[in-house]
């Protein structure tokens, strides 16, 4: 099955940098669709940035445009979030997940609702 790990969470001053990891495994022959994702106390899970494993699509949450990238290496096995001029309102619990892409959903998409396999969260905190 999927497996998912995140690691590089922790604590950074606003205006400060972090880069998240998520190493993958238990892909089949298929394209993977990876997101990161972050909840944040009283608040729905929402999409921050994701990306497509065929040719390199990104998405991004309007909120961190700008200031995060998400790149991968399949190679690797890894997905990393770079995450700049960090703010106190990104503080989260940040998940990767994936999701398989198939003739009947061949676009990207960073809802969380449609991605199926998650790691275990790691959590980023900014303040002062």
């Amino acid at each position: 099955q999927v497996n998912l790990v995140e690691s590089g969470g922790g604590l950074v001053q606003p205006g400060g940098s972090l880069r998240l990891s998520c190493i993958f495994s238990g892909f089949t022959e298929g394209l993977y669709d990876i997101g990161w994702f972050r909840q944040a106390p009283g608040k729905e899970r929402e999409g921050v940035a994701c990306i497509s494993s065929d040719d390199g699509t990104t998405s991004y949450g309007n909120s961190v445009k700008g200031r995060f990238t998400i790149s991968r290496n399949n190679a690797r096995n890894t997905v990393t979030l770079q995450m700049n001029r960090l703010k106190v309102e990104d503080t989260a619990v940040y998940y990767c997940a994936a999701r398989k892409v198939s003739m009947f959903n061949l676009w990207l998409s960073c809802s969380p609702d449609v991605y199926p396999s998650w790691g275990q969260g790691t959590q980023v905190t900014i303040s002062s």
